[in-house]
């Protein structure tokens, strides 16, 4: 299973990600980036999945069709799981999913082709009036189990926590169940803890934004495209969620921003697979996201 086989934080050095360019299916993979990006297609692209990638991708389709006047491509959200089963059943050219493919998809999906296509770090973000100076990953955990009630509790105000978080399905949450809410004890032996029942669950990551930056003593969740002013984002162990902290090795909490085919890209994905990976895409990834190269 993807919580099984895939563990992002036993990296002993961010600086593999720069070797990493794409995945294709659990293989290594695809084309080298090309030198130039090819121009005068036309055509429509359609693409679904991961609000996280939904964002990412708009920037860079509108880039592309720039450079391809006669090509329109449309990208919808719905969330990673909506990602992997539209292009496995081939309603989309390309799914977006912000996590990795799991084991049972690839199961049901088999022709899927999975094409990494950035890093995302997932900050704990609180409503702008609450601080905190840290919190370890053990008592970020508890706070999201609903064990920890109180900001009191980790060094906060005297206030009750309102814990908010994506719904089932969403790519951010299944990193973030993978990366935070899993864990070994002290035997060794893996664990889990289950996101609080009582959380206030939100379909995106613009909607947790909302939801925290204007619910007093709340705390969630977010990819680092979503970070502004409106929410304080914590560190974790004393280390902030930035970019540079997850490519030293510093931050624990990212995952990959996957597109995904079923079977081998169309002519139209490919090129534009070749543009987002070409330096001029990557230019556009690393405005607020991290790069494969």
């Amino acid at each position: 299973m993807y919580r099984k086989n895939r563990s992002f934080l036993v990296l002993t050095g961010l600086l593999a990600l720069s070797l990493l360019v794409a995945v294709v299916g659990c293989q290594s993979a695809p084309a080298s980036t090309p030198t130039k990006t090819t121009a005068g297609l036309s055509g429509q692209l359609q693409l679904a999945g991961s609000t996280t990638v939904q964002s990412l991708a708009e920037v860079l389709g509108e880039a592309f069709m720039k450079l391809n006047p006669g090509l329109v491509i449309e990208v919808q959200g719905g969330g990673s799981s909506v990602g992997v089963t539209s292009t496995g059943e081939g309603t989309v050219d390309i799914g977006n999913v912000s996590r990795e493919v799991k084991s049972s998809e690839f199961e049901k999906f088999p022709n899927l082709k999975v094409f990494t296509i950035a890093y995302d770090g997932i900050a704990i973000v609180t409503h702008p009036d609450t601080k905190l100076d840290t919190l370890s990953m053990e008592q970020v955990r508890d706070i999201f189990a609903g064990e920890i009630t109180n900001f009191s509790q980790v060094g906060g105000p005297d206030a009750p926590i309102t814990v908010v978080s994506r719904e089932e399905g969403s790519g951010t949450r299944a990193a973030f169940e993978e990366l935070v809410m899993q864990y070994k004890d002290a035997a060794g032996e893996s664990q889990e803890k289950v996101i609080f029942e009582r959380a206030l669950l939100q379909q995106s990551n613009g909607q947790v934004r909302t939801t925290v930056s204007t619910t007093p003593q709340s705390i969630g969740y977010l990819s680092f495209g979503f970070l502004d002013a409106s929410t304080r984002p914590v560190p974790v162990d004393g280390v902030a969620p930035t970019v540079a902290n997850v490519k030293n090795g510093s931050y624990p909490i990212f995952r990959p921003l996957n597109m995904l085919t079923n079977g081998p890209p169309n002519e139209l994905a490919q090129a534009f697979l070749d543009f987002i990976l070409s330096d001029d895409g990557q230019a556009i990834v690393a405005e607020e996201y991290i790069t494969v190269k």
